[in-house]
């Protein structure tokens, strides 16, 4: 009995190896739709994902330009077909400052309505700030999407189908997410992520429940997120539950003054990390997250307004941020977003 417990832990353990897809590889899902999950520990990338139609290549999110120049010889590996359209997600940096490299192959950038206004409300200067630090964006341009849709836009060929859908307000208020009906496979961009990579000061933890809540309506069985490895349908359930208890920590303590919270950010952080659910979403940036929820409910803020929160920044720097748009994420986390 011993000997058999012990084949079936290995014989899924080599299962579960054999589905995390490694970091820079391309993937294939089903015929003609791929996963790339890119380096953001060492380059910032997001993840990508791309189908193959009849005639054209569609590329799921833009990337920083070197996330783009990255994945670029894969897809012509793959198929000869032209990339004819990139959909950003959101309009963070590393979704879409590839933008232009692609616009250089003939394809035209697609988003919903929503990124665009969030350009038009940080751009240039967060663009202008990453330049600082990455030469990639550096040696590029910023460049918008001109194809927009409001609600939805569908992509068929009669043998793919793929629908980018916009569900609500959630890391930011132009997320838009790929979906695959044939495939039930379902990209995410940052709606959902897989690890401690949630930026809360672009969108709305409370909003964002809810959008999580119409993409699991899709009933999708692969999920292929923003960041991190890709899983199935309890990926986008964990994200959602992660939201759900942070909302529910912090409606327990935001009638509580400042102090008392900041004091009990420790302790919640322990139970979070005891849930195995949701434990990956633990990260430096929790006491931000927190702080944000106990904001949209009603509370007051805890941290100081000057305060280094390594999760965070770490990650508006790599999603186009400098230290100068710092109080910028700090006051929207205040705000609402």
């Amino acid at each position: 009995m011993t000997k058999l417990i012990l084949s079936v832990v290995l014989f899924s353990f080599a299962l579960a190896s054999i589905s995390r897809a490694e970091v820079n590889k391309a993937e294939e899902l089903a015929a003609g739709v791929y996963f790339h999950e890119g380096d953001i520990a060492g380059k910032g990338h997001c993840n990508n994902g791309w189908i193959v139609f009849d005639d054209y290549v569609l590329v799921i999110d833009a990337n920083f330009p070197s996330g783009a120049q990255e994945i670029l010889p894969k897809i012509k590996k793959i198929s000869d077909k032209p990339v004819r359209f990139a959909f950003d997600t959101h309009h963070h940096g590393d979704h879409a400052y590839g933008n232009q490299i692609w616009a250089d192959q003939g394809a035209t950038a697609v988003a919903h309505t929503g990124v665009v206004e969030e350009l038009n409300k940080y751009e240039p200067g967060r663009w202008n700030d990453s330049a600082k630090t990455r030469e990639d964006v550096r040696n590029s341009k910023l460049k918008y999407p001109t194809v927009l849709f409001p609600h939805e836009m569908f992509f068929d060929d009669g043998k793919h189908r793929a629908e980018l859908r916009h569900f609500g307000v959630a890391h930011t208020h132009g997320d838009g997410f790929a979906w695959l009906p044939k495939e039930r496979i379902l990209f995410t961009g940052d709606a959902c992520v897989n690890g401690p990579y949630n930026y809360v000061g672009d969108g709305s933890i409370t909003e964002w429940v809810k959008t999580l809540e119409a993409a699991k309506q899709l009933n999708p069985q692969i999920i292929c997120p923003g960041h991190g490895p890709k899983g199935d349908r309890s990926v986008l359930e964990n994200q959602q539950e992660f939201f759900i208890e942070l909302l529910a920590g912090a409606r327990k303590l935001r009638g509580n003054n400042p102090d008392e919270i900041k004091k009990s950010v420790e302790a919640l952080r322990r139970d979070f990390k005891k849930n195995e659910r949701i434990a990956r979403y633990v990260g430096n940036g929790f006491p931000a997250q927190l702080e944000k929820a106990v904001i949209e409910l009603g509370g007051k803020p805890f941290l100081p307004q000057t305060a280094q929160r390594a999760e965070e920044e770490k990650h508006m720097q790599a999603h186009g941020h400098e230290d100068r748009n710092h109080d910028q994420g700090a006051a929207a986390a205040r705000t609402g977003g």
